[in-house]
């Protein structure tokens, strides 16, 4: 398989090559499939040995209509058939409705499900691409959606709730908010064939919705879901109204045997469904926390039954995918063909902890292995370092926010672990540039008046001077207190000539602009006492009983306090921030994509779960 994966990938007019291409190349064995997102837990072995025994039937004769099997699937869904189109698949209602509802233009958040691009644009409609953030985690802002779709004109807003490639998800309240902001478009599509593998809320879809208003579409998947993409079968709701527009155009016999013989089996089997869909939650967590502890990944929340993840500095995603494929029998989706992506994310579906665990490893071998072919390069070059946002990190690998590389700062901390601190009285560093960091106070000992200071201590002349804190404004030189004023420096001599701060401190970091003006205000006012000529605009020193009275006021010293700590990552980027450090791993709720605590586990229903419990009512 080795030889021939590029010309496999080259190959296909999709994504990847066919499950079947693949086994044909590796004597009819098939890689382990990170690509495809279905659900590894259904159909069960026992439903897969049924539909093996009634094989012959099911190949030889024809399937029933299409409207009897969508009835027999709206009474397991307790859904209005008269809402309902069954398809070959969701690509396949997507087409009809580009054909039938979008006549001018589309709006869609973009990374996504490449259809909704691909397929307006096959037609000759205007798609309007919404650019989902990578600064933002690939977060969808509704609000910022809609000043997009006014400012455009678009006549026609689709949403896939969660989102694919980023599992992205929507509250359900969000979602009505939305459609009641754009009641007088044509059309809003929710598509939410992920939606069944989220666990956010408890209740999250819209049909209800759909079924009521005029201009809703809600297109589900059951493929994803039940785990057989093979048989090529979805649906949407609407009112009657759309839904009977678009269900007038599908051919007689659009859905075969083998969905309708699934369809038929499901009544029989929907404990087995739910255990699966909780399976699947459950590996989505536990995958998460895997993949984050790869030095360099990020992975972002997601509410789908896949992760999506940025490659480390330097991982170029085709490289990471044919070498996966050819050393280790591993497929997993490459998002560089996807509008608002790129090479450097990879898709990679959730599956059980035995087959995480060989991705894991292989990920490790060729994301770090043996150097000389490793796809990231060595760490401490400046490319290890993962921020989560593109921007953050061209700006981190060229400047570290001070004119400082990373190289060299690596060369002068080699091996500082996060919490350790300077040996003795540490010089105060001059502020980083990140965002959120705030230079250190000086030590308490340093504040020290001279007689209670510790007798060991670095030379007075080569104390550097204290930064003041980056959002302070520099003093004038006329309101600088004279040095003899300052505590533990009355005792000190004047040094012949100022040494160059390289020369006094190699390995201390490189001093910010306020840093330096401080110590040349300094060095200017030793060289006047020098001279004995009094510097112009400073205040003269205070006679001694002055200088007590002042000493007797001030504050008690103060215990060291603590470097100023960086900001902390955001929710499930599963990055440290640092060059160096491994990732501590995501937690339950930003896996989930939460922002509030986790809340208590609710009971699972053990019977069928029903698209929703009104429909009865309806049509």
């Amino acid at each position: 398989m080795a030889d021939n994966v590029a010309s496999l990938f080259r190959g296909t007019a999709a994504h990847s090559p066919s499950m079947a291409a693949l086994a044909r190349e590796s004597d009819g064995v098939g890689p382990i499939d990170f690509c495809i997102p279905c659900n590894p837990y259904f159909p069960t072995p026992g439903m897969f040995d049924e539909l093996a025994g009634r094989l012959r039937e099911i190949i030889t004769y024809y399937p029933s209509s299409a409207d009897t099997i969508t009835a027999e699937l709206c009474a397991l869904l307790q859904l209005p058939p008269s809402c309902v189109a069954m398809g070959n698949g969701s690509t396949e209602l997507i087409t009809w409705i580009d054909h039938l509802l979008v006549r001018e233009s589309l709006a869609i958040p973009v990374p996504t499900f490449g259809r909704w691009t691909d397929q307006p644009m096959e037609t000759g409609k205007r798609v309007d691409m919404f650019p989902l953030m990578e600064s933002n985690g690939f977060a969808l802002d509704p609000a910022q959606y809609i000043e997009f779709i006014r400012a455009r004109g678009t006549r026609v807003a689709v949403i896939c709730n969660p989102n694919n490639p980023d599992g992205g998800f929507l509250s359900r309240r969000a979602v009505v908010n939305f459609m009641d902001q754009l009641q007088d478009l044509d059309l809003i599509v929710i598509d939410e064939s992920f939606l069944e593998f989220a666990d956010a809320e408890n209740d999250p879809s819209v049909v209800e919705e759909a079924v009521l208003r005029p201009n809703v579409i809600v297109l589900r998947s059951l493929g994803k879901n039940f785990g057989l993409h093979g048989i090529r079968f979805g649906y949407l709701v609407a009112n009657p109204a759309l839904a009977g527009k678009i269900r007038s155009m599908l051919p007689k016999w659009n859905l075969n045997s083998f969905a309708e013989t699934v369809v038929f089996m499901l009544k029989e089997h929907g404990a087995e469904y739910m255990e699966s869909l909780h399976l699947v939650r459950r590996d989505r967590l536990d995958m998460a926390r895997q993949l984050s502890a790869l030095p360099g990944l990020t992975v972002y929340p997601s509410q789908g039954n896949f992760l999506f993840v940025r490659l480390p500095v330097g991982a170029e995603g085709t490289v990471v995918r044919d070498r996966l494929l050819s050393e280790h029998r591993i497929l997993v989706r490459e998002c560089g063909n996807k509008i608002g992506s790129s090479s450097r994310f990879l898709r990679l579906v959730v599956r059980p902890e035995t087959d995480v665990r060989r991705l894991v490893s292989g990920m490790e071998q060729v994301l770090y292995g043996s150097r000389r072919g490793a796809a990231v390069p060595e760490l401490g070059t400046g490319t290890s370092y993962s921020s989560g946002t593109a921007a953050v990190d061209r700006l981190i690998s060229e400047t570290n926010g001070v004119g400082m590389p990373l190289a060299a700062q690596a060369a002068a901390m080699p091996s500082l672990p996060p919490a350790q601190t300077w040996p003795g009285p540490a010089p105060a560093q001059a502020p980083t540039g990140m965002p959120g960091l705030v230079p250190a106070p000086a030590p308490a000992a340093a504040m020290m008046p001279p007689q209670q200071q510790p007798a060991a201590r670095m030379p007075a002349a080569r104390m550097p001077a204290p930064a003041p804190p980056q959002h302070q404004p520099m003093p004038a030189v006329a309101q600088m207190p004279n040095v003899a004023q300052m505590p533990g420096v009355a005792q000190m001599q004047p040094a012949p000539q100022m040494q160059p701060a390289a020369q006094m401190m190699p390995q201390a970091p490189q001093m910010s602009a306020v840093a330096q003006m401080a110590q040349m205000a300094q060095a200017a006012q030793a060289q006047a006492q020098r001279q004995q000529a009094p510097i112009p605009g400073v205040a003269q020193a205070p006679s001694p009983a002055a200088q007590a009275q002042a000493r007797s006021m001030q504050p008690p010293p103060q215990a060291p306090a603590m470097p100023a700590m960086a900001p902390a990552p955001a929710a499930g980027l599963g990055q440290t921030g640092m060059p160096g450090l491994r990732n501590r791993g995501l937690t339950a709720a930003q896996v989930r994509g939460r922002t509030e605590p986790e809340p208590a586990p609710a009971p699972q229903p053990t019977g069928w779960p029903a698209a929703g419990a009104m429909y009865n009512q309806v049509g």
